[in-house]
């Protein structure tokens, strides 16, 4: 825990808007966390139970009250539809890291959406909480996440080997890092990569 409260900012860029959620986006939430397919490579089976969502609302709430993170629901600007979250957790001041997450629905996937609200999410982080490091993990099988992570100029430091379990079988992951002094706000590309 930092002690400092962290609110939620709100983000715009081209196509969406990063907001931060409430009791409304429940059942988007839950939509998006019971898909077995939306969370094939997650190490937590989907979602059979609402409250999950209203949970889940919560514990983004404490997160920003504590000051451990932000967590912001991604809408499509040209309609407003829900397509799913983005988050920095794990925040530390002292060390001026953090980690990156995201969650898409499958009708999103293929479009830019989670690279352009990573890109997003990154460039406040870097901004308003100075950050040095940013860390993110992916399962191994979870191409496409990966190539979210390079576009936006992770490199992979390293796989953990057998660090969780997915659906019952043991799988690795990859780490990525990004560092401050590496970061590409816009997405020209990043050279000798």
């Amino acid at each position: 825990m930092t002690g400092v409260s962290l609110p939620a900012p709100t983000l715009h860029t081209a196509r969406l808007r990063l907001r931060p959620f409430d009791d409304a986006d429940a059942d988007d939430l839950f939509a998006l966390h019971s898909s077995a397919y939306v969370l094939r490579y997650w190490d937590a089976p989907p979602w059979s139970d609402r409250a999950r969502a209203e949970r889940f609302i919560a514990a983004c709430r404490q997160m920003a009250a504590e000051g451990t993170g932000a967590r912001l629901g991604v809408d499509r600007l040209s309609d407003g539809a829900f397509l799913g979250w983005c988050s920095l957790n794990r925040w530390n001041p002292e060390y001026r890291s953090a980690s990156l997450g995201y969650c898409f629905v499958e009708a999103a996937w293929g479009h830019g959406y989670a690279t352009e609200a990573a890109r997003a999410l990154l460039q406040w982080a870097f901004d308003t909480l100075e950050l040095n490091r940013v860390q993110a993990e992916a399962d191994t099988r979870n191409a496409a996440s990966a190539r979210v992570l390079e576009k936006l100029g992770f490199l992979r430091e390293g796989t953990l080997r057998e660090d969780c379990v997915v659906n019952g079988e043991v799988s690795d992951s990859w780490v990525y890092g990004l560092l401050r002094r590496e970061w590409r706000p816009s997405s020209e590309p990043v050279p000798g990569r």
